[in-house]
């Protein structure tokens, strides 16, 4: 399982960006709305800071032991039972989030594109091509999000530009919303978009340079934060705070509301759709990868790719708890504040334990 130490800043860096921007792209504005009115932008801004501390925190980890990952670290910071618990606690928030991002995928599909299809159908062939990908290893795992991160950036940053020809200034007004009560729950709710950033600390042991795991978190925070922010203000914008409340998924109505200069395209769903769709993928691929490697290193496996196809229908059924869509995004805003609790505060914890027992990992 000691992959080469090959993985360029820039890969590492297109690991973060396109494992960030993933399924939540379509109604993270919906909930920044609910949380601040026209302080959405902020709210957003607010929880990309939040998030970025986390990524701090993980930075630091990874630089200090950079021939570990967390789950191997984790022992040596707190001993081996506490840390047991803490990366199975890890491990089933992933497995969970894998879950969710399946099952979102596939209510978005069912609803906007192939509405005679059924949920199931969807949800496992979405997991399946992350179970079949995921018995790679690391550095074929970088090729592949650096392959994609360029089809998902640019393209909706195409899209954002374009919408704003419709955007009204007033509707971003006041900036800290007209009901800025909600804005903490906002918050929380954002920077659990950036989740998938914890992958971090499994990529950094495989990094040429794992001293500059800090550069790559600013650069992919800076990169997705702007993304978001850019998608949010796009948003309100053009919708009102109000009207965008009343949408399931502004994002894709933002497309639908935006064309092509000389209406060379009329609409742009279609086209974000299948943008959209590659996003899923990746954001999945990471989450499970992460998932199928935790367990293996927690069990001290040889090989993680026996665990690729053993833990698919255990997501699934995860995938197919929630009764309908409403109930869905209930449970992933519960889950995702929860997880917090892991991807921010669980690897702050074990930064300053290691500080004050001074403990580092070998540099060799």
């Amino acid at each position: 399982m000691n992959d080469s130490r090959n993985i360029t800043v820039g890969q590492a860096t297109t690991i973060l960006i396109s494992t960030i921007i993933g399924v939540g792209v379509l109604a993270f504005p919906l909930f920044a709305v609910r949380g601040a009115d026209s302080g959405a932008p902020l709210v957003t801004l607010l929880g990309t800071m939040l998030a970025f501390v986390g990524m701090v925190f993980v930075s630091l980890l990874g630089m200090r032991f950079p021939n570990q990952s967390i789950i191997q670290y984790s022992e040596d910071i707190i001993g081996r039972w506490l840390a047991w618990i803490g990366s199975a606690l890890a491990i089933a928030f992933f497995a969970i989030l894998s879950a969710l991002i399946a099952r979102e995928f596939g209510e978005v599909v069912i609803t906007a594109v192939l509405k005679n299809t059924p949920l199931e159908v969807t949800v496992l062939v979405m997991l399946i091509m992350a179970a079949v990908s995921s018995r790679k290893n690391l550095t074929t795992f970088a090729y592949i999000h650096y392959f994609y991160s360029p089809l998902l950036l640019f393209p909706v940053l195409i899209i954002v530009v374009l919408s704003l020809k419709n955007a009204e200034a007033i509707n971003l007004l006041p900036i800290w919303g007209n009901n800025p009560s909600g804005m903490l729950e906002g918050v929380l709710t954002t920077a659990a978009l950036y989740q998938g950033a914890f992958v971090l600390t499994m990529v950094i042991p495989a990094m040429s340079k794992p001293q500059s795991a800090l550069r790559v978190s600013i650069r992919g925070i800076l990169i997705t934060g702007t993304l978001y922010v850019a998608i949010v203000i796009a948003s309100v914008s053009v919708f009102g705070a109000e009207e965008t409340k009343k949408l399931l998924w502004p994002t894709l109505e933002l497309a639908k509301a935006t064309s092509l200069p000389a209406n060379i395209l009329e609409r742009l769903d279609a086209a974000f759709l299948a943008v959209w769709v590659t996003a899923v993928f990746t954001t999945l691929f990471s989450s499970y990868y992460f998932t199928i490697r935790s367990i293996s290193q927690l069990f001290r496996l040889t090989d993680h790719r026996m665990l690729s196809y053993f833990v698919l229908p255990i997501v699934f059924i995860l995938a197919m708890l929630p009764r309908n869509i409403l109930e869905m995004y209930d449970i992933i805003q519960i889950v995702g504040r929860i997880g917090l609790l892991i991807t921010i505060a669980y690897p702050g914890a074990l930064l300053l334990i290691a500080m004050m027992r001074k403990k580092r990992g070998d540099t060799a």
